[in-house]
């Protein structure tokens, strides 16, 4: 929602629209990770995956605020659901910790586990491997394709690194320069002379 596009639409669950804004995607049931983190440094691990859980929250702001009554027993439940995730991502011993003080590669996956939170349908990552290393690449590999095993959540995935997109894609779709050049399994793109043009050039 942050651009307009200039033709075309978007349909997700047979509805189509032509503009959306961040919170109708949010309760249709999109979740999202950012290319350039966007965390909470100075909360811990657990709060900042907790705040993947605000739409899930009904109860008021006083309410919340006081822990009292229903509001105790439902932030019980959505501490639980966080609890849930910080072990699905391997992170338990970092819990408590400020995100801030954490390396790059568990940020990265804080940053996972706040969009898991929501719980939602698609998951869309932003060049989830971008300044990650070998290892933390690998990680981050076992960890999408856990989402989608585990979870049945489809998951959309932008990314520079065409050994991972290879890898771990079920369907791939190649953009040059806004154009699409290559649609298809991760074999088909491969093979596909448009893609080696644009990405891995011809001999002369």
């Amino acid at each position: 929602g942050v651009y307009a596009p200039q033709q075309g639409s978007i349909t997700f669950r047979g509805q189509t629209f032509k503009h959306m804004n961040s919170h109708q995607v949010a309760v249709m049931g999109v979740g999202r990770t950012f290319q350039n983190l966007a965390l909470f440094k100075g909360m811990s691990v657990l709060d900042n995956i907790m705040s993947g859980r605000n739409l899930k929250i009904k109860s008021n702001l006083l309410l919340q605020a006081l822990r009292i009554g229903p509001a105790e027993k439902e932030e019980i439940r959505h501490r639980e659901a966080v609890e849930r995730i910080i072990d699905f991502l391997e992170i338990q011993a970092y819990r408590k910790t400020p995100v801030g003080q954490l390396p790059y590669g568990l940020q990265k996956r804080v940053d996972l586990g706040r969009a898991l939170a929501m719980e939602p349908q698609v998951l869309l990552l932003d060049e989830p491997m971008a300044g990650m290393n070998v290892e933390e690449k690998q990680d981050m590999c076992r960890f999408v394709l856990d989402v989608n095993d585990e979870f049945g959540t489809t998951v959309v995935l932008i990314e520079h690194d065409m050994g991972v997109v290879m890898d771990i894609s079920d369907r791939v779709v190649v953009l040059d320069y806004g154009k699409k050049i290559g649609d298809g399994t991760p074999d088909e793109v491969r093979n596909n002379p448009d893609v080696i043009r644009a990405y891995l050039g011809t001999e002369q």
